[in-house]
């Protein structure tokens, strides 16, 4: 039996470029659960696949991590 799978779309401000995108992959990357990460640079959108649900407040911490911001 498969284990769960969550989609979580978050939008992140600031990001130009791929070492960006890069970046933000690599921190999203180190939350528990996460088991994709993937970025669409011109929108700013970073869809985290998780086998648990993300909080979003541990997106944030990941984001800003790299140096970046979660809009709104």
């Amino acid at each position: 039996m498969s284990e769960p799978t969550f989609e979580s779309t978050f939008t992140v401000t600031g990001m130009t470029c791929g070492h960006c995108a890069a970046s933000v992959t690599d921190e999203v990357s180190r939350i528990a659960g996460v088991s994709a990460v993937s970025v669409d640079l011109p929108t700013g959108a970073v869809e985290v696949t998780s086998t648990e649900p993300v909080a979003e407040a541990d997106v944030r911490a990941a984001v800003e991590e790299a140096g970046y911001a979660l809009a709104g």
